[in-house]
């Protein structure tokens, strides 16, 4: 017998979005009943009626920074997940940095999960790191669970996760051979000074300067070698860069194991909209030019690009200081996992993306990166009951007042997105409820790689 029914009239499946009945027991989806909305055979209390509302998984968002412990200050596992739960997140995966200690070992890493313990408002898993001397910590990892790894190729902005040279990297690549495990790459390589003295810090355009796009065409072509050489799923983070798509392209037409991501400030953001010292719009690799930006979005049409998620990577205010400090001195990294649902929708469906895009951009491709797709990511018998119900028609205005991550300095206050969440469901469970939170302590737990031998425990 069902513990709980979720009915709607609008709920997406691959093929369509049309009415079901959804039966829940142990936090699972135990049936599907498409067209139609008959309930009778439950009780009231049994059934969560969605009414027109859309319903569908759950969001996977597979690129946050919690940085907590060490820098808990910034964000934290408290913080973030409520903020994932009110954008109809129902999972995250937390990178391994900036937190101190950077997840690049066992110990480290089961020192993050003591952290986290407790705290999760969602379902998280775990990114390690990949630095140099680690390359022996990595298959332990994996057999934990770790949905897969991180390097950088250019200094990470924090000293404890130093970048690694392209030997370190076929190294860790030979080490995770075999293992059905990714590595992540933080695709930019320095290529020397790309600005001078007289370029006016305050401006924009001379950080744009800073980090051409050609920084990021010859990290992602080393990228391409190792991984057709070793023979290793790779992937791209937070690609910014139009020029790499035609390399990209080549490469995964040859069956080179290459996946990409791109980000909502990308997809949303352009340069051109950035006013001097408006350092909330700084990141790295930066937000590029509006003709670059529609050349990403064809890229995710044709499945160049895999997924999009939010690099939610913030810090506190002092880093930052709008309309203060200089682009170039200030911290790179955008606060925005409570809206990538919204960011997504309000400009993707203006360009034909539909209900089945989101699905596919949101939450399987994040959730297949992460080996985490036998479990999220899909309304089918057996799966976790992770839902997002929401109007893809209602429209609101960012205000401070309805952040739920920890620092509010973003680029996003003030703007008018569509589609707007109503519930997440987790486990079968309304844990986010109009505007509110439905429990007084957080429902989320740790999440593993399916291609793990074993699981991480504390």
């Amino acid at each position: 017998m069902a513990d709980c029914v979720y009915v709607s009239r609008a709920v997406v499946f691959p093929d369509e979005t049309c009415p079901a009945v959804i039966a829940v027991r142990e936090g699972r989806i135990q049936g599907i009943k498409r067209h139609t909305t008959d309930t009778t055979i439950y009780s009231a209390n049994q059934v969560v009626d969605c009414g027109d509302l859309v319903l569908m998984p759950g969001i996977v968002d597979s690129h946050v920074h919690v940085n907590e412990p060490g820098r808990t200050a910034w964000e934290g596992y408290n913080s973030a997940t409520k903020a994932a739960a009110a954008g109809g997140i129902t999972t995250i995966v937390d990178m391994p940095l900036n937190s101190i200690p950077p997840t690049t070992t066992m110990k480290a890493w089961k020192e993050k999960m003591h952290a986290a313990k407790d705290q999760c408002w969602v379902d998280v898993g775990f990114w390690g790191g990949v630095i140099p001397g680690n390359a022996g910590d990595l298959k332990e990892m994996v057999s934990g669970g770790i949905c897969g790894f991180k390097c950088f190729l250019i200094h990470s902005g924090v000293d404890e996760f130093p970048c690694v040279n392209r030997q370190q990297v076929e190294e860790a690549l030979n080490q995770l051979a075999g293992t059905q495990s990714v590595l992540l790459f933080h695709a930019e390589c320095d290529i020397g000074d790309t600005i001078t003295e007289e370029d006016p810090s305050e401006k924009y355009s001379t950080f744009l300067k800073s980090r051409p796009q050609q920084m990021e065409q010859v990290a992602i072509e080393q990228v391409i070698e190792l991984c057709e050489k070793t023979k290793v799923r790779c992937h791209i983070v937070h690609l910014s860069a139009s020029k790499a798509l035609p390399m990209i392209r080549e490469a995964q037409a040859r069956g080179v194991k290459l996946s990409v991501e791109t980000c909502h400030h990308y997809l949303t953001l352009n340069a051109d909209q950035i006013p001097d010292k408006a350092t909330q719009y700084k990141c790295c690799p930066p937000i590029r030019e509006s003709e670059n930006q529609e050349m990403l979005w064809e890229a995710v049409r044709d499945g160049t690009i895999q997924q999009v998620v939010s690099d939610h990577s913030p810090c506190t205010p002092d880093l930052k200081l709008p309309g203060k400090m200089d682009f170039m001195a200030a911290w790179g990294g955008i606060a925005s996992v409570q809206f990538g649902l919204s960011l997504f929708w309000s400009e993707g469906s203006r360009r034909g993306f539909t209900l089945q895009d989101v699905v596919k951009y949101m939450c399987v491709g994040p959730a297949s990166q992460a080996s985490l797709l036998q479990k999220k990511a899909s309304l089918e018998v057996g799966y976790d009951a992770d839902f997002v119900v929401w109007d893809p028609q209602e429209s609101f205005t960012i205000d401070e007042s309805m952040i739920y991550h920890k620092n509010k300095v973003t680029p996003y206050l003030g703007k008018t997105l569509k589609g707007k969440v109503h519930k997440t469901i987790l486990g079968g469970k309304v844990i986010f409820d109009e505007g509110k939170f439905s429990s007084s302590r957080p429902q989320g737990k740790f999440v593993f790689a399916s291609n793990s031998s074993v699981s991480a425990r504390l």
